[in-house]
């Protein structure tokens, strides 16, 4: 039988493995909708700054990756279906736009506003060890950063 701090410390454990899975999970989604993204646009600024992104999630999934089996914990190996059917709706809102540069920044800024959010709900509401909330915080500011290009993006679309 486990004492009562032997049960607090393994639910803390699986809050914080939880915690990064979700996180993790969001990023496999963002690198697969970055791919897409670059495949629907033929602009060739827009092509490079996708490419950039889906590397950059990439290397948050490799970040959150290593820190889950630090804990022990097997990382999830895909995104949710959430994040496919997100896809999806992309796809169908593109074919479907006149300008389908437009759509996908649109879709692509309001995943990041989602990643942002979720980024700052999790590091407010759980307990993240030093490092790894150093982790989460820098991985949150690179996500501001790519919100911040939105309006350089647009005007790239335009041309």
């Amino acid at each position: 039988m486990k004492t009562t701090r032997e049960e607090a410390k393994e639910n803390s454990h699986n809050e914080l493995v939880e915690n990064l899975q979700e996180l993790l999970e969001k990023n496999l989604d963002a690198e697969k909708g970055f791919k897409n993204a670059l495949d629907e646009t033929k602009n060739v600024h827009l092509k490079q700054f996708f490419k950039k992104q889906a590397i950059q999630k990439n290397r948050f999934v490799t970040e959150l990756d290593y820190v889950i089996r630090s804990l022990n914990e097997e990382p999830k190996e895909k995104g949710s279906t959430l994040g496919g059917l997100h896809r999806v709706w992309m796809d169908l809102k593109t074919s479907l736009s006149g300008d389908k540069d437009e759509a996908v920044l649109e879709e692509v800024i309001r995943g990041e506003k989602a990643s942002e959010k979720e980024y700052e709900e999790k590091l407010k509401d759980h307990f993240f060890p030093v490092d790894i909330a150093e982790l989460l915080n820098k991985q949150l500011a690179e996500i501001r950063l790519t919100l911040a290009k939105v309006k350089t993006l647009e005007d790239l679309a335009d041309d």
